[in-house]
């Protein structure tokens, strides 16, 4: 018996899930974003941790795909990061879901990620996009839990995650890679477990 959920948001179209922060807009992607997303992904410091080898442009084209069908198919996904005051670009964040053949298994659970461009790093620009997406899942998934990936290296990213609630479930290993998989239950649910 296949137990697989799939898990969804509230279907409403890409412009409402738009958000604007103090300095950052975040908008899902759109086909005018692939040549930027392409430069974040081919960036040899930002693929560092996700897969040791830089990412080629039939990747970044599948993965500007997926994103867009993300928010598609299920209401979901990854936003473009800008600059409010440049719109320059600045990385992307969501959710997803990949379908992953890992344990502990992500099913039911939507997987946050990020990637911002290293000129870019160092602002605060990470926190402040995963602070608004973070309030947007709570708001889409009430108490709800979100996991993430990270390299047991990418010390970064790993307090960015710790942060904002996300706890260390287990170390493993995905596509032959160390990884950590982290968990954070939604707001609700820590409001009323206190």
């Amino acid at each position: 018996m296949d137990d697989t959920r799939v898990i969804a948001a509230a279907p409403h179209s890409t412009q409402t899930a738009r958000i604007e922060t103090a300095r950052l807009i975040l908008q899902p992607h759109a086909l005018s974003d692939f040549a930027e997303s392409f430069a974040l992904f081919s960036d040899p410091e930002v693929f560092r941790y996700i897969s040791g080898r830089l990412g080629t442009r039939e990747e970044a084209w599948s993965r500007l795909l997926r994103y867009i069908g993300h928010w598609a198919a299920l209401g979901f996904g990854y936003w473009v990061v800008r600059e409010k005051t440049s719109n320059a670009f600045v990385g992307e964040i969501g959710f997803a879901n990949y379908e992953r053949i890992i344990e502990p298994s992500f099913a039911g659970i939507p997987e946050m990620g990020w990637a911002l461009m290293p000129a870019l790093q160092g602002k605060g620009y990470a926190n402040e996009a995963a602070t608004a997406a973070l309030a947007w899942a709570d708001r889409q998934w009430p108490g709800g839990t979100t996991g993430c990936m990270i390299s047991p290296e990418n010390l970064a990213s790993i307090r960015l995650a710790t942060r904002h609630g996300f706890a260390e479930v287990v170390a493993t290993t995905y596509a032959e890679h160390a990884t950590l998989v982290f968990h954070r239950h939604g707001a609700s649910s820590r409001i009323s477990a206190s």
